[in-house]
């Protein structure tokens, strides 16, 4: 016979985890990340899942033998690993998704504290990432001296001495180049690779719009952080 309360209090669980699940996400989603609501909301949710069933859902065998209700939630914590790797993409010389990596899989953590029903636990884990995704990363920015994140940058130029042209571009617009790489890929062709930090997002944007007007200068690949 089923057990409505137990039911009820199990769908309980689960919809905490998604709730939990689409806050976190809609973080991401504001800062257009590729993995947002919805994929925070099925990783905690599926997380829930996988921890009701193992502690309700195969707790007695038939023949009396108790089974272990943590295998299952430990496999969880490695197997989201593979869907955090999915998450971070290489774009030239720039890497973005780790910090979505790692949100989805804390956020895996949070389902699984939904699901055992420790919801305190829940929820106050839930309040912990969303506070490390937004205002801490703000405070990280500004002992580092800038108020955006390091824009990693690669150009490819016809001549190499336009490197002093793209220097000066980026001197006007008071951004720094915080490293430099050069490549010679053949005549009349080097990949030049920057790390650029500027005060404001707008001073970078408007010095990669320069650098792009610059005959014998292609922007090949850009990003303002993760």
């Amino acid at each position: 016979m089923i057990d409505v309360a137990t039911q009820l209090d199990l769908s309980a669980r689960l919809v905490v985890a998604a709730v939990l699940g689409a806050l976190i996400g809609l973080e991401r989603e504001i800062h257009g990340h590729p993995a947002g609501i919805r994929t925070h909301m099925l990783v905690a949710l599926g997380s829930a899942i996988f921890t009701v069933l193992s502690i309700h859902g195969f707790g007695q065998e038939a023949s009396g033998s108790q089974v272990d209700p943590t295998r299952i939630a430990a496999q969880i914590v490695s197997g989201i690993g593979f869907l955090g790797a999915g998450a971070i993409l290489k774009d030239g010389i720039v890497i973005r998704g780790l910090t979505t990596a790692a949100s989805l899989w804390a956020t895996s953590a949070v389902g699984l504290g939904a699901g055992a029903g420790e919801y305190v636990v829940a929820i106050v884990g839930s309040a912990v990432i969303l506070v490390s995704l937004w205002p801490i990363n703000a405070l990280v920015e500004r002992f580092r001296g800038s108020s955006v994140p390091d824009t990693q940058l690669r150009v490819q130029l016809e001549r190499v001495d336009l490197i002093g042209r793209v220097s000066d571009v980026l001197k006007e617009h008071r951004v720094e180049i915080a490293a430099i790489t050069t490549q010679r890929l053949g005549k009349g062709a080097y990949h030049v690779d920057l790390s650029l930090r500027g005060r404001r997002a707008a001073d970078v944007t408007a010095a990669l719009g320069d650098l792009d007007a610059i005959e014998g200068v292609d922007i090949i690949s850009t990003s303002l952080g993760d």
